[in-house]
């Protein structure tokens, strides 16, 4: 996944009311840029952080810039726009990066389904069966774990009762954690900040859920989704 528009770095002077971080530019100008992430962001908006931002000059924009990702002290890219998981994950399957999912010719985004009208991310899907791919974006480090959720998460929750649910049915379902820091060797629940999520993830991988994790590059062109990462269950 490119940027769609040229690099411009600063320093995070401050993250605040979820949507705005203000930034010191490199040439001493400070900005307020748009944070594409709802989050806690615990550890990925510490004041100090070089930050990557895109421009747009689209005059009906109410912020010129958009933050799109934090280095933080120990030198770790930190990929700030949750909705970039989606992109990433999208273009891996289409180039059949994803091993475990390489064998289905079909990728549909976004499709409705479940008891609990919900849509899934990705559908996997041949002539004979179907295969249904939650995606969820990781940036939370702990001792070098990457921890998912950040706080607690009723809509993760009920995903995870949705893909219980088709696994039960005989599809195939599965939830591939995206994650956006390079300083996460591995990845489990965050059980301390959720235990409903943790529960229902040891359910769901008893019941059939696939969990995968896939750990991303950096670089000043863009990013790509590009090696698997452990999964620590339990």
């Amino acid at each position: 996944m490119q940027f769609k528009s040229s690099l411009v770095t600063g320093t995070l002077i401050k993250r605040y009311k979820r949507f705005f971080a203000d930034v010191e530019l490199d040439d001493g100008t400070i900005v307020t840029a748009h944070c594409p992430n709802t989050g806690a962001m615990t550890g990925c908006a510490e004041p100090g952080y070089k930050v990557w931002l895109t421009s747009n000059n689209d005059p009906k924009r109410k912020l010129k810039y958009s933050w799109e990702v934090a280095i933080d002290s120990a030198g770790q890219f930190i990929g700030i726009n949750t909705h970039n998981a989606n992109k990433l994950v999208e273009e891996a399957l289409i180039q059949g990066k994803i091993a475990e999912f390489a064998s289905w010719p079909e990728v549909k985004r976004e499709v409705k389904y479940g008891q609990e009208k919900s849509k899934i991310d990705f559908l996997l899907s041949s002539e004979e069966q179907r295969c249904y791919v939650e995606v969820k974006s990781v940036t939370l480090l702990q001792d070098g774990v990457g921890m998912f959720p950040d706080t607690q998460t009723q809509r993760g929750q009920k995903h995870l009762r949705e893909l219980m649910s088709i696994a039960q049915q005989g599809f195939s379902a599965a939830i591939l954690f995206c994650v956006q820091h390079t300083g996460i060797e591995q990845v489990k629940v965050a059980d301390q900040l959720d235990p409903i999520y943790a529960e229902l993830m040891l359910q769901a991988i008893n019941t059939g859920v696939k969990v995968l994790a896939y750990g991303c590059d950096f670089s000043e062109k863009g990013i790509v989704l590009s090696h698997k990462i452990p999964f620590i269950s339990g």
